[in-house]
């Protein structure tokens, strides 16, 4: 792709969320959400292959149905209020309207089935893409406007996503797939907490994004695209097989690693609001997340598949790539734990 249109497309995706985030009118918010909808799909497409058309085709009719409905609940809004902004008299009908809008861009449940589709049909990096930086707008919306929500919708909605994300990873050989139904449980995790504390929210999405970059870093390194490709990196690249496992482990929020922070603080704030049954249901597909993601590690690190001779040598020969923003990456990704009183506070 020529390199002033690439500029300009990433222009326009860096731009979405910074207009949507930054704005208190609701079209603007809209316009935003337009931005990042429409910029996306040149990066969508740019591999010519069915897949990735069918994928771009399924993303856009998503999208674009979830922007109409949005647009609809703004216009009646105004005509009942008078007002770019959603108030304390806006009907409950309009707010549902959005919240369901919303959850569609977003990838929660029930509106997910497009999400791991599509990013099994595109490239690596416009996964990372799709997965973290596009996630930003919906869910800064969501953030100003939770007081208005009904909470009982907000916490259906994530606890069926934890459900589905950690359910629907079990049966996964593709690590794209895998990835997607790993950010519909985090995204149902960010849910769950927004109605009582939207700040740890903000603080799981930070996490996750930062959990997410290392891991399709290491993925793009060798373009892995299924389980038995990673499997074949012990003597290939032995040092990222282990920043794998390790960010994989986080992911899962396994103690002490930086992934058990979020999950941490968000169950403690659930029994502070006494919602013990939720937070018990949590942990459990938590637990359900953490068993794929350990198979995995196990069938890629610690199981030896069988190669001929020549192969088994490749670690020793002299590379030039640099791993330096993938190791730092993962030392942030697994190691800053200690750090939770500040990120708390």
């Amino acid at each position: 792709m020529n390199p002033i249109t690439l500029i300009i497309i990433y222009s326009t995706i860096f731009l979405g969320p910074v207009i949507t985030m930054s704005s208190t009118n609701l079209l603007l918010m809209w316009v935003g959400l337009e931005f990042s909808l429409l910029s996306i799909i040149p990066l969508l497409i740019n591999k010519k292959n069915p897949r990735s058309t069918e994928a771009a085709t399924k993303y856009f009719v998503t999208q674009a149905t979830a922007s109409m409905i949005i647009l609809l609940a703004i216009v009646l809004n105004y005509k009942q209020l008078g007002t770019w902004m959603f108030q304390q008299q806006t009907s409950s009908f309009i707010l549902n309207m959005t919240l369901m809008a919303l959850s569609m861009k977003l990838g929660l449940a029930p509106f997910h089935f497009w999400l791991p589709e599509v990013t099994q049909g595109i490239p690596l990096h416009t996964g990372l893409i799709l997965l973290t930086w596009q996630k930003i707008a919906p869910l800064s919306i969501l953030i100003q406007i939770y007081h208005l929500l009904d909470s009982t919708i907000i916490l259906l909605m994530a606890i069926s996503s934890i459900f589905l994300g950690a359910w629907g990873g079990l049966n996964q050989t593709q690590t794209r797939k895998i990835m997607a139904y790993s950010s519909i449980a985090h995204m149902g995790w960010m849910l769950a907490i927004l109605p009582y504390n939207p700040s740890l929210t903000l603080l799981n999405l930070a996490i996750y994004i930062l959990l997410t970059i290392p891991m399709f870093m290491a993925l793009m390194l060798n373009n892995s695209m299924n389980i038995n490709s990673i499997s074949l990196l012990w003597n290939k690249t032995p040092a990222v097989l282990t920043m794998t496992s390790l960010i994989l482990l986080s992911l899962g929020g396994l103690p002490p690693l930086t992934g058990f922070l979020p999950k941490w603080v968000i169950i403690t704030e659930l029994m502070k609001n006494n919602c013990l049954i939720l937070a018990t249901l949590m942990a459990m597909m938590a637990l359900l997340n953490l068993f794929f993601y350990t198979r995995l590690i196990y069938s890629t690190s610690l199981t030896m598949f069988p190669t001929n001779n020549n192969s088994k040598m490749m670690s020793f020969q002299p590379k030039f790539k640099s791993y330096l923003t993938l190791s730092i990456m993962t030392i942030l990704s697994t190691m800053t734990l200690p750090l939770s009183p500040q990120l708390i506070m």
